[in-house]
C-alpha cells in the first residue's frame, strides 16, 4: 500500500548490494534504497553514482540510506530530505558488510575514485 507518492511500504530491499557494481564487478562508498520498487543502488560519491541513475532511468523519485545507523530519505524530484514511514526489513546493508565493498573488489587507492 503507498502512503506517500514515490514510497511503497510494502517492497523489500531487493539486495543487499548496489545491483549495477554486483553485476557489473564494481564496488561502492555507500548504499541507497529506492523506496518505490526496493532496488539498491550506490550513493553519489560512489564511481557508479547508480542511486542516482536508477532515480532518473526510472521515475522513482524517492530513496533512502541503506546504511547502519542512518534513517533518512531523499526526494530527487526537490533535491531535499523528506521525512518517510518505517520500510520493510532490512534497514540497512548488513552489519559485517563493508563500506567501501564488497571488500575483495575495492580497490587500494579507492579514495582517489570517488566523486
Amino acid at each position: 500500500m503507498e502512503t506517500v507518492p514515490g514510497i511503497d511500504v510494502s517492497v523489500p530491499p531487493a539486495g543487499t548490494g548496489c545491483a549495477e557494481c554486483e553485476a557489473g564487478g564494481g564496488w561502492w562508498l555507500h548504499l541507497r534504497r529506492c523506496t518505490q520498487c526496493g532496488h539498491i543502488g550506490c550513493c553519489d560519491s560512489s564511481p557508479g553514482q547508480h542511486a542516482t541513475a536508477h532515480a532518473q532511468s526510472t521515475g522513482h523519485p524517492i530513496m533512502c540510506s541503506f546504511e547502519p545507523g542512518e534513517d533518512w530519505f531523499w526526494n530527487y524530484d526537490t533535491s531535499a530530505y523528506v521525512d518517510g514511514p518505517e520500510l520493510p526489513p532490512p534497514a540497512h546493508r548488513p552489519r559485517n558488510q563493508t563500506a567501501p565493498g564488497p571488500a575483495p573488489r575495492v580497490p587500494g587507492d579507492w579514495s582517489n575514485h570517488l566523486h
